[in-house]
């Protein structure tokens, strides 16, 4: 079954190439969405995909050395959108 999530990422995760490493992680998944910095210090992911792909690359950043930068992890479910192409950063 398709899903979308939504992730929050707080911690020290701007300014360390937190994006860029998401992003690259992303090309070993079949998920799209995008991933941006937050005005306040957070980093926002959503991926769309089989929600097993979408929960594999979670778990891929949270095992990568990303995990080392995130405090706290925020996230939510829904239904796709099927508005994404590929998985991109955002400005």
């Amino acid at each position: 079954m398709r899903k979308q999530v939504q992730v929050y990422y707080a911690g020290r995760v701007q300014g360390v190439g937190f994006r860029y490493s998401v992003r690259e992680l992303a090309c070993g998944y079949e998920v799209t969405g995008y991933v941006r910095n937050l005005p306040d210090g957070r980093v926002e992911l959503v991926a769309e995909g089989e929600e097993s792909e979408v929960q594999a690359f979670l778990d891929a950043i949270q095992t990568s050395h990303l995990a080392s930068h995130i405090r706290q992890v925020t996230a939510s479910w829904g239904p796709t959108e099927d508005r994404f192409k590929g998985f991109e950063i955002v400005y």
